[in-house]
C-alpha cells in the first residue's frame, strides 16, 4: 500500500479524500442503455479518480430517481461494473471507488429490501435476529457490487421531539450497543464494510433540533453516547460518519479530541471517518474560508469529505501551511487501508450479473422482525380478537403503507402484492371489514368523523390506527443535504421534521373520540417513529399497541398480533412522554433533587422496557455471585405461569453507585429473549464484566471504581426491595 501512495500526486491523493459527485449523477439510464455521463467524466479528470462515489443506486424524491428513470434492481450490478470500469481505466491514479450506499433498514435502491426501522429494531430486543438480517441485507448489497454501507445506530434517542428517532435503537446506551455490535458484526462477516452514524451526540440536540449543539459533559458524552460507538470499534467497523452538531462547540467533524483522542489514541481504533454531507462547508461560521475548513477538519483526523468544497481546496491550504503532507498522507493511506481491507486493490471477481435481492428467507426474517417489535402496552380483555368478530378499521395509519416504511427509503414497486397494512392484512385474515381513514395526519377530512362513528356502529370492534409518517414526497422541498425544508402537513416523522409537539395530534384523537363514543371496544395502533405522548389518546383505548414503523409486512405483523396467531413480545426501547413539554423523559436519567413540575407529572410516562403479552411471567433472581473483581454472575428463573406460549424478554436492570458521582435511576445491565411453553421455566444466566460493572475515568476508559451495583428483574424505575447487590471494588 505503502507504494501506491507514494507513487500518487497531490491531485491524486486530494481525489481519493473527496466524495463529490452525487452517485445518481455517474450514470444514466436511456431505455436498455446504462450511459456514463459528462459529470463523472469531469470529475475523474479533476482528482484524477474518484475515492468513493455515494448513491449510485439511491432512489427517493431528494435524488429524483424512481422506477421511470433510476437503476433497476437487475442490473445494479452491471451499472456498478460500469462505472468502476470507467474510473479505473480513465483515471492517471487507475484506483478502484469504493461504491457508498444508504442502508439505515435496507438498501435504499430500487427493489432494495426494506426493514423496520432501528426503534423498531430496539422494541424486538433480539440480537440474534437483527444479525440474520443484517447478513441478509449485506449478501443484498454485495451482490450489486456495493461496498460501504451507511448505517445508522449511534444516536441515542434523548428528545422525542427529534425528528430522526426512528433513526435511534434506543434511549439506553446498552441496548444500543449490542444491537450495533450484532449489526456490525453481520454484515461484515458477509463482506460490506460499515460506516455507523452519527458520531456523536446528535440525539441530545438542544431542543430536539436535527444539528443543534450538544452541551454535554465529559461523563455524560461517555455513558450514554460513545458506548455503543465503542461497541463498534470493538467490532472492527469499517468507519464512522461524523455528526453535523457541535459538542459543547466544537463540531464533531472537526472535533480532534473525538476524531483522534478518543477514536485512535484512547480505543486504538484503525478505520476511516467520513464527513456527513455538505458538513464541512458548514464550518464556515467558525473559520475565515474554505482551505481552512478542510484544514480544521482533516487535522481533526477526517478523512473523507462529502458534497464539499473545503476538500477540494486542500492544495491550497497546503501551499498557506495550514496543513502538511503528511495529513493528506495519512488520511490517504486510511482511504487505501479500507480499500485493501475490502478487496479493492487485488483483482477479485466481479459482482453477479444478477443480483440476489430480497430473498424468501428476508421477507420471513423482517416480518418475524416486524411482529417482535409490537408492543402490547394495555389488554382490557379485547385481544386477541374473536374469530367472528366484525370490525371497523379507521384512522389515517389503517391503510396507509407508506407511513410503515420510514424514512429513507426507495419507492416501492407498483403493484405490491407483498405488502400490508393493518386494513389489508385484517381482511385476508377473512374478518369482516369497514374502513374509514377518519383523517389525514394533521388535517381533517369533510365527513370523516361522520363516517368513522357509521363504520363503528356497523361492527363489534374498532381498530382506530393513528400515528406519523416519514413520506417524503418528489414535489417536496429539499435542503442542500436531502433533509426536508418546506413544512409537510404528511410528513410529520424524517430528517429536516422535529416537531414541538409529540402528542397525537388533535384531528386524530377526535377519530379515536368518535370510536369511543360509539360504545365498542377499541383497540388503539400507533404506527409511528417517535416516542409519542400517548395519554389523551389512550384515555379512548381498551387495549393499545405502539409499532414503531414496522416495514412492507408491517400489516401482516400487527395482524399476528391482535388475531393472536402470535403472542406479543416486544418492550418498549424508549420512554414514552407522558405530555408535552415533560422532558427529559429517559429511563436513565440521573436522580435529581427537583420535585418537578408543578404542572405535570412523570408518573404518566410509559417506561423503557413496558410490554405485555397474552402469558403471563415471573421472574426471580436467584444468586448474584462476584467472580472476579470486574466480573459476576447473575442467575434468574423465568417461569410462564400463564396459558399462552410466548416469547419474553428477560430485563436485567440496575443502578451503579459510583463514590462521588450521582447514580442514574436504572439502566439496562443485560437482557435475554426466552420462548416458554404455558407452565415452563428456565434458568438464565447473566455474565456481567467491566462493561457493566465499570465506570468511565477521565480519560473515556472503563475501569472499576468503589461503589456497589444494584440489579433486579422487575420492571419498576428504582431498586425493589427483591433488588441484589454486587459490591464492586476499585
Amino acid at each position: 500500500m505503502k507504494q501506491i501512495l507514494d507513487r500518487l500526486s497531490l491531485k491524486e491523493k486530494i481525489g481519493q479524500l473527496n466524495q463529490r459527485l452525487p452517485g445518481w449523477d455517474a450514470l444514466r439510464v436511456e431505455g436498455s442503455q446504462l450511459i456514463v455521463t459528462d459529470e463523472l467524466k469531469r470529475e475523474v479528470d479533476q482528482f484524477g479518480g474518484i475515492g468513493s462515489l455515494y448513491g449510485l443506486q439511491r432512489a427517493d424524491p431528494w435524488s429524483g430517481r424512481h422506477w421511470g428513470n433510476g437503476i433497476p434492481p437487475e442490473r445494479s450490478a452491471e451499472a456498478a461494473a460500469l462505472v468502476q470500469s470507467y474510473i479505473v481505466e480513465n483515471s492517471s491514479s487507475g484506483l478502484p471507488t469504493l461504491f457508498v450506499e444508504e442502508a439505515p433498514h435496507g438498501l435504499q435502491g430500487l427493489g432494495g429490501h426494506v426493514l423496520p426501522v432501528n426503534l423498531a429494531v430496539g422494541a424486538a430486543w433480539d440480537d440474534a435476529l437483527v444479525a440474520e438480517l443484517a447478513q441478509e441485507v449485506a449478501v443484498e448489497l454485495r451482490s450489486r457490487g456495493i461496498h460501504i454501507a451507511l448505517l445508522s445506530g449511534l444516536d441515542m434517542l434523548r428528545d422525542p421531539r427529534w425528528g430522526r428517532a426512528e433513526e435511534c435503537f434506543s434511549e439506553d446506551p446498552m441496548l444500543a450497543a449490542r444491537l450495533v455490535r450484532a449489526t456490525v458484526t453481520a454484515m461484515q462477516d458477509a463482506g460490506v464494510g460499515v460506516v455507523i452514524k452519527h458520531l456523536a451526540a446528535q440525539g441530545a440536540g438542544i431542543g430536539g433540533r436535527n444539528g443543534s449543539g450538544a452541551p454535554l459533559g465529559w461523563r455524560e458524552l461517555h455513558e450514554i453516547h460513545l458506548t455503543a460507538a465503542r461497541a463498534a470499534a470493538q467490532a472492527g467497523v469499517v468507519g464512522y460518519m461524523a455528526a453535523y452538531n457541535d459538542v459543547d462547540g466544537i463540531a464533531c467533524s472537526a472535533n480532534r479530541d473525538l476524531l483522534t483522542g478518543v477514536l485512535r489514541e484512547t480505543w486504538g481504533w484503525e478505520g476511516i471517518v467520513m464527513a456527513d454531507c455538505t458538513a464541512l462547508d458548514r464550518l464556515l461560521d467558525q473559520t475565515p474560508d474554505h482551505a481552512s475548513a478542510g484544514a480544521l477538519a482533516l487535522k481533526a483526523g477526517l478523512d473523507i469529505s462529502f458534497w464539499d468544497q473545503a476538500y477540494v481546496v486542500l492544495d491550497e491550504a497546503l501551499d498557506r501551511g495550514l496543513i502538511s503532507m503528511e495529513d493528506v498522507d495519512q488520511a490517504c493511506a486510511r482511504v487505501l487501508s479500507v480499500k485493501e481491507r475490502l478487496g479493492l486493490l487485488t483483482p477479485v471477481p466481479a459482482p453477479a450479473a444478477n443480483p440476489v435481492g430480497a430473498t424468501t428467507r428476508a421477507d420471513a426474517l423482517a416480518r418475524r422482525l416486524a411482529r417482535e417489535s409490537v408492543v402490547l402496552l394495555r389488554n382490557n380483555g379485547v385481544l386477541p380478537l374473536s374469530e367472528t368478530s366484525r370490525l371497523a378499521v379507521v384512522g389515517p395509519n389503517s391503510d396507509d403503507l407508506l407511513s410503515q416504511l420510514g424514512d429513507y427509503t426507495a419507492p416501492r414497486p407498483t403493484p405490491d402484492p407483498d405488502s400490508s397494512t393493518v386494513r389489508s392484512a385484517l381482511q385476508e385474515c377473512g374478518f369482516p371489514v369497514l374502513h374509514a381513514t377518519g383523517s389525514k395526519l394533521r388535517e381533517r377530512i369533510p365527513g370523516g368523523v361522520e363516517a368513522v362513528r357509521s363504520a363503528v356502529d356497523a361492527s363489534d370492534i374498532a381498530i382506530v390506527v393513528v400515528g406519523s409518517s416519514s413520506r417524503r414526497l418528489y414535489e417536496s422541498e429539499f435542503a442542500e443535504n436531502g433533509a426536508v425544508a418546506g413544512a409537510d402537513l404528511g410528513m410529520t416523522n424524517g430528517e429536516g421534521v422535529d416537531m414541538s409537539r409529540v402528542s397525537i395530534d388533535p384531528v386524530q384523537i377526535e377519530v379515536a373520540r368518535a370510536a369511543r363514543e360509539a360504545g365498542k371496544p377499541v383497540v388503539g395502533i400507533v404506527i409511528g417513529g417517535r416516542p409519542h405522548a400517548l395519554t389523551e389518546f389512550a384515555g379512548y383505548c381498551d387495549a393499545l399497541l405502539f409499532s414503531a414503523f414496522p416495514g412492507p409486512t408491517g400489516g401482516h405483523a400487527i395482524a399476528d398480533i391482535l388475531t393472536g396467531a402470535e403472542s406479543p413480545s416486544g418492550r418498549l426501547p424508549v420512554t414514552l412522554p407522558g405530555g408535552e413539554g415533560v422532558w427529559p423523559v429517559a429511563h436513565d436519567e440521573r436522580r435529581e433533587t427537583s420535585r418537578g413540575y408543578a404542572n405535570a407529572s412523570y408518573a404518566d410516562n410509559i417506561l423503557l422496557g413496558t410490554g405485555l403479552t397474552y402469558s403471563t411471567f415471573e421472574s426471580t433472581i436467584l444468586s448474584a455471585t462476584k467472580t472476579a473483581a470486574a466480573e459476576a454472575e447473575v442467575r434468574v428463573r423465568v417461569l410462564n405461569s400463564g396459558s399462552a406460549r410466548s416469547r419474553y424478554v428477560v430485563p436485567l436492570y440496575g443502578r451503579r453507585h459510583v463514590l462521588g458521582v450521582r447514580p442514574r435511576k436504572r439502566q439496562i445491565i443485560d437482557y435475554s429473549p426466552v420462548m416458554l411453553d404455558p407452565g415452563a421455566e428456565q434458568e438464565i444466566v447473566f455474565r456481567l464484566g467491566l462493561e457493566q460493572l465499570g465506570t468511565v475515568n477521565s480519560q473515556g476508559l472503563l475501569e472499576t471504581a468503589p461503589g456497589h451495583l444494584d440489579v433486579w428483574v422487575s420492571d419498576d424505575l428504582h431498586p425493589p426491595t427483591d433488588s441484589v447487590r454486587i459490591e464492586v471494588q476499585g
